[in-house]
């Protein structure tokens, strides 16, 4: 079967690699995977920069097909039902994991990272990853539960509710779910970014107030939107090292801020403000129990594609669709390969 495997910097490849087979009395599954979405991690390891990522590896953990074989011991599926695949695996028993925390397991795993991901034609998973979506929704729109769950997380760590005001710096793909997902909580929120087309999709998507940053001062847009307090919770989706610092500015006393970024660069971050302030910092990875919300808020039309994914690619073209995501980015919000 086919797969697009990176082997180092800049070496994508399409494949032939061994179609998975069950073992016996297994709780396992294998899906024929109908679509998978390259995110920006998936970008970094195709260019050398992701610290987790092994390689060669078959790159993909936004993924979603149909069940093709079930294992003896499975149940709750049936040969032929749609679902979304949860990228992790984790032991269960850990600090992290009793804790409520298994996507910081200590023997955490996310697929197309340290083990094979969805970029192939099948995948074997244990049934605990593959989550039923109805099928009328299509894959493509299906395909964003992942990146949903990621926006889940960040405001579920943050507490974002209703009443609370949300500052977002960074209206790419994952900032633009954030802000739905935000919406859909209740909250009032302002994004930022630097172009003026990611800003005008935010006021699509419902920011009460959008920023560009290039010719306008956000902290006075903030204030002004705040009447001084400033952002109960400010969620960093830009991931600079200047935006990361700018959080601790730009967040009210009481708040919260979330950082999104995995650079190892050291930040200069002054110690009064967070006292100042009492304020929390929130780290969020993946997700934790998020699918199952996702999923339902997904078929009820709470949350949806509406112009996210801006380009379908076959899997015999998935080096056009790294080429388009890397040399012409503003024309990308969403790019999802397909196997049919």
């Amino acid at each position: 079967m086919l797969a697009a495997k990176v082997f180092g910097k800049e070496d994508l490849r399409l494949v032939e690699v061994e179609r998975p087979a069950l073992s016996e009395e297994s709780t396992e599954v294998i899906i024929k995977v109908k679509a998978a979405g390259i995110c920006g991690s998936d970008n970094h390891i195709y260019h050398g920069q992701n610290p987790f990522a092994t390689l060669p590896r078959v790159i993909g953990h936004e993924f979603v097909g149909e069940v093709a074989e079930i294992g003896d011991k499975v149940t709750g599926l049936e040969i032929g039902d749609h679902v979304v695949v949860e990228p992790i695996t984790y032991c269960g028993k850990c600090y992290a994991c009793r804790q409520g925390m298994p996507n910081v397991c200590k023997d955490l795993k996310v697929s197309g990272v340290h083990v094979d991901g969805g970029m192939q034609e099948y995948v074997k998973i244990d049934v605990k990853q593959a989550h039923k979506i109805n099928k009328n929704i299509p894959w493509t729109t299906a395909v964003l539960a992942e990146p949903y769950t990621i926006a889940g997380n960040a405001t579920t760590r943050a507490k974002v509710e209703l009443g609370k005001t949300v500052l977002i710096q960074g209206a790419g793909t994952i900032g633009q779910l954030i802000l739905r997902m935000a919406k859909a909580k209740g909250a009032s929120v302002m994004i930022s970014d630097v172009l003026d087309s990611r800003l005008e999709f935010a006021k699509l998507n419902g920011a009460d107030r959008v920023v560009n940053v290039v010719n306008e001062n956000l902290a006075e847009k903030l204030d002004e939107w705040t009447n001084q307090e400033r952002a109960n919770v400010v969620i960093d989706a830009a991931c600079t090292r200047k935006t990361f610092e700018d959080c601790f500015e730009f967040a009210s006393v009481a708040g919260a801020i979330v950082p999104l970024g995995m650079s190892a660069e050291p930040c200069q971050v002054a110690q009064k403000p967070i006292m100042q302030k009492q304020l929390t910092v929130y780290g969020s990875r993946l997700q934790a129990y998020q699918f199952a919300p996702v999923i339902k808020a997904l078929e009820e039309g709470m949350l949806t594609d509406d112009g996210v994914v801006t380009q379908t690619f076959s899997i015999h073209d998935i080096q056009e669709a790294f080429d388009l995501i890397n040399k012409e980015p503003e024309k990308v919000r969403k790019a999802v390969i397909t196997f049919d």
